[in-house]
């Protein structure tokens, strides 16, 4: 089998059901699905370094196949065609969020990017993530796609700044404050 098929050398590339040009807003957003893809399989490979986060590594491969289920739906040209994303995986991911805040330090200021590797890398998914959301949002403005997608592409947004709290704790590592900011949430009832 050859890797490369010479039919996108003019710019075009296939969806299932039609060609458009590969900066069509539905490439673009399947494409920046795509792109996290990448960014998840690396935060899971760095997560497996560490057996306190093996679990939440075995959980990021989980979400990369999910995300290969969104941009696959997105891929479709035409209305009517079978849809992977449905309400089920935005609403495990609620339940992780939820667990997840009661395994990370209190939060009262906006928190930077940084402190573990890990951490940081899963920040960097929760950018790529909005971005993705964006895309879809677009996307969906004017053409036919799932919405089950763009939910869960903001829950996953909600998932990874979580998760990157609770690899910072996990790893013993403080979470790096926006020292600039008042304390802007409120502390938990107990």
């Amino acid at each position: 089998m050859r890797l490369y098929t010479r039919t996108g050398d003019s710019g075009e590339t296939a969806l299932i059901g039609g060609r458009v040009r590969k900066d069509d807003i539905r490439v673009e957003a399947y494409g920046t699905i795509d792109e996290l893809n990448c960014f998840v399989g690396q935060a899971a490979a760095e997560a497996a370094q560490h057996e306190q986060l093996a679990e939440m590594a075995a959980l990021l491969v989980d979400i990369q196949q999910e995300l290969f289920d969104c941009g696959s739906d997105l891929a479709y040209a035409r209305p009517g065609a079978p849809l992977k994303v449905t309400p089920e995986p935005a609403e495990r991911l609620e339940q992780i969020i939820d667990v997840y805040i009661t395994e990370a330090p209190e939060i009262t200021r906006f928190i930077l990017p940084g402190g573990s590797p890990l951490s940081s890398l899963l920040h960097v998914c929760r950018t790529v993530c909005r971005r993705a959301e964006r895309r879809v949002v677009t996307l969906a403005a004017d053409h036919p796609a799932n919405p089950e997608v763009t939910k869960y592409l903001n829950r996953l947004s909600d998932f990874f700044f979580a998760a990157a709290r609770v690899a910072n704790a996990k790893l013993g590592v403080p979470d790096t404050e926006y020292i600039r900011s008042k304390e802007v949430f409120r502390k938990r009832k107990k």
